[in-house]
């Protein structure tokens, strides 16, 4: 169908199961941007690769998280990490950070009842729930997310969190020092 000059529309004759001749063209660029991944429709978001900036990765099914500035990976093996529990996963997608802290407190609440009393604070120190650092990069289940010192190494390699990323001190101190507020996070299943 068409509009002629009086904006009626107008049968175009075709024969049984043709196909118009302007349908061709479109389904070729269809089929092609499907093939590229829309990039002719849309602009693809960038993935970490894609980023100039320093960011952070943290691959949930290795259990690493690497800071990459101008796409090398600083260790490149990565750091061990702890994540969130099956209860309590770590939120997957893309995330900058909000927080950063030297030496956190930690205020202890109960995980069941978030909007019930809080039952004090631990100092800073090694011991601290939060070890040296906390970045935070989330909001999830109710509370902060973010990654943060332990002095309970035992457990990297571990789902056992609230959501957070359990690191080595030594290893949350070395992160620290390299990112800012608005650094990108993106956490990969």
């Amino acid at each position: 169908m068409r509009l002629d000059s009086s904006h009626t529309i107008v049968k175009m004759p075709t024969r049984r199961g043709s196909v118009p001749r302007f349908a061709l063209p479109l389904l070729m660029v269809a089929m092609a941007s499907w093939l590229a991944g829309c990039a002719t429709m849309a602009p693809k978001p960038k993935c970490a690769a894609d980023l100039d900036q320093p960011h952070l990765v943290l691959r949930l099914g290795e259990r690493r998280l690497y800071l990459k500035d101008g796409g090398v990976a600083q260790p490149p093996e990565g750091f061990l990490v702890a994540v969130g529990k099956p209860q309590y996963p770590t939120p997957v997608g893309r995330f900058s950070i909000n927080e950063m802290v030297v030496n956190p407190d930690f205020t202890v609440f109960d995980f069941n009842n978030t909007s019930g009393p809080n039952r004090g604070k631990i100092p800073p120190g090694i011991n601290n729930p939060l070890g040296l650092r906390w970045i935070g990069f989330a909001h999830d289940h109710g509370w902060a997310i973010g990654f943060h010192g332990t002095a309970k190494t035992q457990f990297l390699g571990q789902a056992v969190s609230h959501g957070c990323v359990r690191m080595r001190n030594d290893d949350i101190v070395q992160v620290f020092t390299r990112v800012k507020v608005g650094t990108p996070v993106i956490v990969e299943p």
